[in-house]
């Protein structure tokens, strides 16, 4: 038989020879250095395996593994690790702000982001294995520094794709294989930001390793509340950890485990000048000085993933058993939580996820590929609360000045299911149809399914034109570690009484999404490209901020509609890199038939009967970035850089409509030069100078107001750094 890898072979995996050939791109051949794998014994037949070079097989590996989830018909936005490095502070980038420059990718608070106006119906991959949700609302539980390369997949997902459909972002984690060599580096600059890093990525016969961490210090852990340089109470410190490990058993199987750890601790920044307005007093004290506030916020997020590929011929297939933990501990002011908010609240939660993922693929013959696969998750949720509140009579007024303490808690266990079928179909040489089905299962709060249909065309117009269109049926589970089992009643006749005392279960969101695009290759290396979408929604997920605990709560709206069109030019040509982006976005959802308690019963009342724009829809959006290098070619490159990001402003509510108005728009200019020494004594040397809102410009991502808006946020202001990293 013939093996994957272009190597003839016989019945057993010791007939490889030392003198194997590989093929290799551009229909080359070369010749491959073996690995020897021994058992220690020198009885016969005992094992003599000989494996061809191991950076080719992993490579190999890498490309079937691609082709069992392949994104054929969806909407593919790549950062290559070159454009990576490219973005204003490299690898000390929030994954957040690679995100921003992709199109249709809209800035929020607390480091959200929204892809084509949906709130935050991320689903995030590692090596294709879908992370299960966590509760991380601050902190960036995954790093740009673990990515070799970044992928954003947005409108009608193929069948593989389910639960979280927004948008996949795919990071291909780094492997000794693709970033092999060691780095130690200091990264730092304005208001205390200092962050040490470290990685290590190698081979040692068959087995690839890679380890990376850091430890962050900065007094920019969340956004300033006001629009003053620096923040009042807005420490961070926090360290982040991956280790990427795989073995190659034989030519067609490998195993790998990821494994990352990320501990997070925030102070609430406050906003200074303000006075309580509730007209409570507390131990005979009813003034506080709010710049003096002591609120704290605790984030964990540990995973694994235990992979096992497999090769045969034309079949190929990815097992993988994944766990994720997160947990949330947040701490308020005793006193002035009280006096703001009526209630001081402790609050604690944590879910752990763990399941199994399957998918497969099999090269029928040359004109069909059928790809299937399932996911189980099983989680378990906890959550606490102590919190102290003042007694009130029938009428609101209150009756005692002693903080009273109620204590809350529940604990749920949940199932998700998952299974999917398609086929990729080439009708013609240059037309492909990938049709298929999903069928999905949520077994937690809310006990729903859905059979859900995809289809995807793709036409490959002329060598330099792509067209694509699709439909796709979407089922959302609601964010299971968001949804909480807390007694309304435990706080009546309490100044943290609902005004509204309805609960009804969040449900999950079904959705027709329509979306179709083209690309145009204009000049060697100039790509254009232009996407529109429609998506009708029935149980619209939506989350929101009540209260000081820095919990997000989903909520339901029954109806939604979102619609768009982006545009996107790429040019990268010798020295220079160039790209930009431009999207129209419009996000409306009506009557709020969920979590009624969380909302004023005026706020219910007009939203039952007219559609509003939900809080995160921005009308327009764009993003562009230049890099060039200079001495390209040399021992000792330079590049210059610069990116920027456009916004016309989130929603703010009005006297009368819920998010009635848009927040004044903005943008910011980002800089950054490298200068790599490769000269004399200095090897593998690294400056770099990072200058953050070039122009200082004040801008406010949120004032306070809206639907699940808790608290005001400002952008960041001018912010100079630098870096040195040394690589061996």
């Amino acid at each position: 038989m013939k093996c994957w890898f272009g190597v003839a072979c016989g019945s057993t995996l010791g007939a490889l020879v030392a003198s194997s050939v590989l093929a290799v791109e551009g229909g080359k051949t070369e010749q491959a250095p073996v690995v020897r794998l021994v058992d220690g014994t020198d009885a016969p037949g005992g094992l003599d395996l000989m494996l061809p070079d191991v950076e080719i097989l992993s490579r190999r590996l890498d490309q079937a593994r691609s082709e069992i989830q392949p994104s054929l018909g969806a909407t593919r936005y790549e950062f290559s690790r070159q454009a990576i490095e490219a973005i204003p502070q490299g690898d000390n980038v929030p994954l957040n702000q690679v995100l921003l420059q992709a199109p249709g990718v809209a800035q929020d608070s607390f480091g959200q982001v929204h892809v084509r106006g949906d709130h935050n119906e991320l689903q995030y991959r590692l090596d294709g294995v879908q992370l299960p949700e966590g509760l991380s609302v601050f902190g960036q539980a995954l790093e740009t520094r673990f990515a070799h390369s970044i992928s954003l997949i947005t409108g009608s997902l193929p069948a593989q794709y389910g639960f979280l459909q927004a948008g996949v972002v795919d990071i291909t984690t780094k492997s000794g294989s693709t970033d092999p060599g060691g780095e130690i580096s200091i990264y730092g600059g304005a208001r205390d930001l200092f962050q040490p890093s470290f990685s290590y990525g190698g081979r040692s016969g068959a087995i690839d390793y890679f380890v990376t961490g850091d430890w962050l210090h900065t007094r920019v852990g969340i956004e300033n509340p006001t629009s003053s340089f620096n923040a009042i109470h807005d420490l961070s410190n926090q360290y982040h950890g991956l280790l990427h490990v795989s073995g190659i058993v034989d030519p067609t199987t490998r195993i790998s485990l990821i494994a990352g750890v990320s501990n997070d601790v925030f102070q609430i920044p406050n906003n200074p000048r303000q006075t309580p307005s509730l007209g409570l007093v507390v131990n005979g004290i009813s003034g506080f000085d709010s710049s003096t506030l002591t609120e704290h916020q605790r984030e964990i997020a540990d995973f694994g993933i235990l992979s096992l590929q497999k090769h045969l011929d034309a079949f190929d297939v990815q097992i993988s058993a994944f766990s994720r933990y997160t947990s949330l501990y947040y701490s308020p002011d005793p006193l002035g939580d009280l006096l703001f908010n009526g209630i001081s609240q402790t609050a604690a939660r944590s879910v752990w996820s763990s399941g199994v993922q399957a998918d497969a693929s099999w090269r029928v013959n040359d004109t069909h590929t059928l790809r299937a696969g399932f996911q189980v998750t099983g989680e378990r949720t906890v959550a606490s609360t102590a919190s102290q509140v003042l007694l009130t009579d029938d009428t609101g007024a209150q009756r005692s000045d002693v903080p009273s303490t109620i204590y809350d808690g529940s604990a749920k266990t949940g199932d998700l299911y998952g299974l999917y079928v398609q086929d990729e179909w080439r009708l013609l040489p240059r037309l492909t149809l990938n049709y298929g089905a999903r069928f999905d299962v949520v077994d937690e709060f809310t006990h729903e399914n859905q059979i859900s249909p995809r289809v995807n065309v793709v036409w490959k117009a002329t060598g330099t034109t792509t067209v694509h269109a699709g439909y796709s049926r979407y089922f959302t589970p609601p964010p299971f570690e968001l949804v909480s089992g807390s007694t309304l009643g435990l706080f009546s006749n309490t100044t943290a009484a609902p005004s509204v005392n309805q609960d009804s279960v969040v449900r999950a969101e079904r959705d027709n999404y329509y979306d179709a695009g083209l690309s145009q290759v204009l000049l060697p290396g100039l790509t254009v490209g232009l996407d529109a979408y429609y998506k009708l929604a029935k149980n619209l997920i939506d989350e929101g901020q009540f209260g000081a605990p820095i919990i997000l709560t989903a909520f339901n709206y029954a109806k939604g509609q979102v619609d768009g069109v982006e545009g996107t030019a790429s040019y990268d040509h010798g020295p220079w890199s160039l790209y930009g982006n431009l999207a129209y976005s419009r996000a409306i959802g009506k009557d709020i038939d969920s979590a009624q308690f969380n909302f004023s019963a005026q706020d219910l009342a007009y939203i039952g009967q007219h559609y509003i724009h939900l809080d995160h829809d921005q009308r327009w959006t764009g993003s562009g970035g230049a890099a060039y290098t200079l001495f390209q070619g040399t021992p000792s490159p330079a590049r210059l850089s610069a990116d920027l990001l456009v916004g016309s402003g989130l929603r703010a509510s009005t006297a009368t409509v819920p998010n009635g108005m848009a927040l004044p728009g903005y943008y910011t200019i980002n800089l950054s030069a490298v200068q790599t020494l490769n000269v004399g004594s200095l090897h593998g040397t690294q400056l770099r100078l990072d200058v953050i809102n070039l122009l200082d410009r004040k801008y406010e991502i949120r004032n306070g107001t809206g639907v699940g808006v808790g608290a005001p946020q400002f952008g960041l202001r001018r912010t100079i750094l630098a870096g040195l990293a040394q690589r061996f």
